[in-house]
Parts: C-alpha cells; sequence; structure tokens
C-alpha cells in the first residue's frame, strides 16, 4: 500500500512538473478559460449581472442571426455563452435597483 502512494505522489509531483500545474487544477482552468472566451464573444464584464449578460446576448444575435447575414453556429455559441455565464451566477439573488 505504502508503494502505491508513493508512485501516485511521484506521478502527481511529474505532472506538476512537466504541464506546470496541478491535476485537480486542470478542470478548474479549463471552466475559467471557457467562461473568459464567453464574456468575449457576449462584450460582457466578469462581473456581469443576468439582465446585462441577456442583453448582451439580444445584441449578439441582432447582429449574427441568420436573418442578417449570420449563420445557425454563430446563434449556438451565442446561446451556449449565455447560458454558461448566466449557471455561473448566483440563483435567488434580485437585482438591485
Amino acid at each position: 500500500m505504502a508503494k502505491l502512494i508513493l508512485i501516485v505522489l511521484l506521478a502527481v509531483v511529474a505532472w506538476r512538473m512537466l504541464v506546470g500545474h496541478w491535476p485537480w487544477q486542470a478542470s478548474v482552468a479549463a471552466r475559467e478559460r471557457k467562461l473568459e472566451a464567453a464574456r468575449g464573444l457576449l462584450g460582457v464584464s466578469r462581473f456581469a449581472t443576468r439582465d446585462e449578460v441577456q442583453a448582451a446576448h439580444r445584441r449578439r444575435l441582432s447582429t449574427v442571426h441568420p436573418d442578417r447575414g449570420g449563420s445557425n453556429s454563430q446563434v449556438h455559441e451565442a446561446n451556449e455563452a449565455r447560458d454558461l455565464l448566466l449557471a455561473q451566477l448566483p440563483h435567488g439573488l434580485k437585482e438591485e435597483a
């Protein structure tokens, strides 16, 4: 059992040395990259509210809709970005006026 723990520990340290981050940080970094790409696509800040995300989504759809020269894939990208950003916002909190 001690040998297995030692092998796992060495593998984790080797991962850190080769890749530059711990293995359990990979999913967090990937999620942050996706969130940053979604914010960039919709043009909102890191601290955007639900209303700001929805308004940015509507603006983006008005430019990429197939009826206005856009494509279905651009609409799907905008929808995914909106869904991702709205999912990471805290639920149940009312917007401040």
